[in-house]
């Protein structure tokens, strides 16, 4: 009997893991549910709920505008009741767990809805499933109203309302002061209590991620590493984070920035096959992960993966994977593989600079900007610290102080993040080696 498909959601790293392993969405009861970070959320089925999908395959108006990775970017299924109202809406971005490591609609159409599950999941719920090519379709209706049903945010709710009070009260009180004449003591510390709340809060994030980590529990049945062979690159940074996971329900692949990317072993939806590539010689180049209809949703470099001495122990291992069928295949002429995008080619990054941004702890959507405000706003504390410093040294002086301990809490995380980096994880595995003979 097949499985109920559940969808997995797009990779995460950092906070976001939180949504790999909770954030779920599946038939139950006759209902779609959604279970995400502190809540489930039900939506009936039949009467007086869905009665229709129809999956819109169009992106936005404003695509290449805005941020390139935005999940909507992949279309959406628009939940509709009888009379065509929208119930609810699926966005397919936030259930594609290659999502990030793929361009913009790299998979669109019919593969899309099946790589994310969403045509199994609709097909055990009994709901008829419409294709709408144009967003301007009638059947597709206004796209307003109704709940996402998405998986939720990566940062929790608790980062969410810290940032946002305390920005809302460092933007009023920055306001005053800088159209006032006089300011008063009161009024800078405030300002300086409010800028720090920045930097705490994403420290506080991180140790609040690492206690969840560590809280976590899988059953990991096997658990494969990279071998690489001499001379591929491979840094230590790689050697140490990346790998492959073979769980009780999904199967893993997590690079050296952190990022998982899950993929469920059981149901419509799920990964199947493993097929070892090899060229015209019979030299192997890779293997390939597949799921429904023969698509490939990642790739083993085998020099990377398995072209070590110890490669074939790895590559017998997660061929003894549960649930997966091994066949080969070989390329033809002078076939590149592989073809197109697909998650696993860029698991080795290029120099050790784009590594360290891979592997630097995540930011929100104002990426760079947020840091920039954080910093403007430390300093910003310091000099109007100093400038009240005659009238109100008190709050002077805990302002100077709060704002150079801002500036410290950022600076520091951010230096022996590049440091460390650069002097050890980032050297290849082979440099490192050389280096620990010679002072031996």
């Amino acid at each position: 009997m097949t499985e109920a498909p559940a969808l997995r959601p797009a990779a995460g790293r950092g906070p976001g893991l939180e949504r790999c392993h909770a954030s779920r969405l599946s038939v139950e009861d006759g209902a779609l549910v959604l279970r995400a970070r502190g809540h489930t959320r039900r939506v009936p089925v039949g009467d007086g709920g869905v009665a229709r999908a129809v999956f819109v395959d169009a992106a936005p108006a404003d695509a290449g505008r805005d941020d390139p990775g935005r999940p909507d970017a992949w279309g959406e299924v628009r939940l509709q009741d009888r009379d065509g109202a929208q119930v609810a809406r699926i966005p397919l971005g936030d259930w594609l767990p290659e999502a990030p490591a793929l361009p913009e609609r790299a998979v669109q159409g019919e593969q899309l809805l099946e790589r994310t599950g969403v045509a199994g999941l609709l097909k055990a719920a009994g709901v008829p499933l419409h294709v709408a090519r144009d967003r301007n379709d009638p059947r597709a209706g206004s796209g307003k109203g109704g709940v996402s049903l998405g998986p939720g945010p990566a940062f929790p709710l608790w980062y969410w309302c810290v940032r946002g009070v305390a920005g809302t009260l460092w933007f009023s009180a920055f306001t005053v002061v800088v159209f006032s004449d006089t300011v008063p003591g009161r009024l800078v510390l405030l300002l300086a209590l409010t800028a720090l709340c920045g930097p705490v809060a994403r420290l506080a994030l991180r140790a609040w991620t690492r206690l969840r980590a560590g809280r976590r529990r899988v059953t990991v049945l096997e658990r494969v590493t990279p071998d690489p062979a001499p001379g591929s690159g491979a840094t230590v940074r790689f050697l140490r984070d990346t790998e492959v996971r073979v769980q009780d329900r999904d199967l893993v692949l997590r690079d050296l920035g952190g990022q998982e990317y899950w993929f469920p072993r059981t149901g419509a939806h799920a990964v199947t096959r493993l097929v070892k590539v090899l060229d015209g010689t019979g030299r192997p180049v890779g293997a390939e992960l597949r799921g429904p209809g023969e698509q490939v949703r990642a790739v083993f470099p085998w020099d990377l993966w398995f072209g070590g001495a110890d490669g074939a122990d790895g590559w017998s291992r997660l061929c003894g994977a549960p649930g997966l069928a091994v066949s080969e295949r070989r390329l033809g002429g002078k076939r590149t593989w592989p073809k197109g995008p697909v998650l696993g080619t860029g698991l080795l990054p290029r120099t050790g600079r784009d590594a360290r941004r891979m592997a630097r702890f995540p930011g929100t959507a104002a990426g760079v900007s947020s840091t920039a405000v954080m910093a403007f706003g430390n300093l910003f504390s310091v000099i109007q610290g100093v400038r009240v410093a005659d009238t109100a040294p008190g709050p002077a002086a805990v302002a100077v102080a709060a704002g150079a301990l801002g500036l410290v809490l950022q600076a520091v995380p951010y230096a022996v993040h590049e440091l460390r980096g650069r002097l050890v994880l980032d050297r290849t595995a082979a440099e490192r080696t050389t280096n620990e003979e010679a002072r031996r």
